[in-house]
């Protein structure tokens, strides 16, 4: 009894409760830390990634207005050196060519060169070739060719075209049910396709995902577990923000693609029917 008397008074009860807590106190400062440590980590790399891709496209561009110039001179310099040099039409010819094939190199400077657009210039120059006055004309029309063929091979060597036959063994390699699984189906839905867009170049909260959708509880829950469990976001912590992931934001710019291209064609097909209609309302 004299030993525990004494342990007591060396040791109170309130001394030793008051250590526990300050170790539990330490170990949630600790914990609270490794959290900030975290998403001051995911801000980061998120961060680098949104400005490693905005110097990128600007270093693109920059690249891509030199290649037009270069690509300008080219026209320029090949119509002046292999066009026939005395003909009553060259001066009218040589405007005609340069306009086609300047507009034709500009599409450089697009992301992804629609292959419309390619095969709209190639069927130009075709009826312009048909409709030449003279035999002479053939030798203007090769060195225009030429330097069509030439801008061609530049796109496709830069990855920004590619024609349909190009595309035949990819797309017969696309594994459907990955496709369906993994891409597709995660993005099928309104809501998810929503949150998606609103995580593109910011993070969000859980209440802010509750007020664009006007979803609650266990219904956004749902949906935010889809993108998570597919990879397309991801979470800072338990209970934290949510931001957008590599794969996610890909996803995004290819249906971004998608619809662009598609708006394209049909802005081109409405344009096209109505120079259609026009040729047929004159005399």
């Amino acid at each position: 009894m004299g030993v525990e008397n004494s342990i007591k008074e060396k040791c109170p009860v309130n001394q030793v409760v008051s250590e526990d807590q300050k170790t539990e106190e330490m170990k949630a400062v600790r914990e609270k830390l490794s959290e900030i440590h975290n998403d001051i980590k995911k801000i980061i790399e998120c961060s680098n990634k949104l400005y490693f891709e905005a110097a990128l496209e600007n270093s693109k561009r920059e690249y891509s207005n030199i290649l037009l110039n270069h690509l300008f001179e080219d026209v320029e310099t090949g119509l002046e050196r292999n066009m026939v040099k005395k003909c009553p039409e060259k001066v009218n010819c040589t405007s005609i060519f340069t306009s086609l094939l300047q507009q034709n190199a500009e599409l450089i400077k697009h992301g992804k060169v629609d292959g419309i657009l390619i095969s709209n210039n190639r069927k130009r120059l075709d009826e312009l070739r048909c409709g030449a006055p003279f035999s002479k004309c053939e030798q203007c029309f090769s060195e225009v060719s030429s330097l069509f063929i030439k801008q061609v091979n530049l796109m496709r060597s830069m990855r920004v075209y590619s024609d349909n036959q190009e595309h035949k063994s990819s797309i017969s390699s696309i594994k459907t049910d990955t496709i369906m699984s993994e891409i597709l189906e995660p993005v099928s839905n309104n809501h998810r396709l929503e949150i998606l867009k609103a995580v593109a170049y910011e993070m969000k909260s859980f209440s802010a995902f509750s007020e664009l959708t006007n979803l609650r509880g266990g219904n956004l829950l749902f949906h935010l577990q889809k993108l998570l469990d597919n990879g397309l976001i991801l979470q800072m912590h338990e209970r934290g923000d949510y931001m957008i992931t590599d794969k996610g934001f890909k996803i995004l710019q290819g249906l971004q693609e998608i619809y662009s291209s598609l708006q394209n064609s049909q802005m081109q097909n409405h344009t096209e029917n109505i120079l259609q209609e026009e040729k047929k309302i004159r005399p």
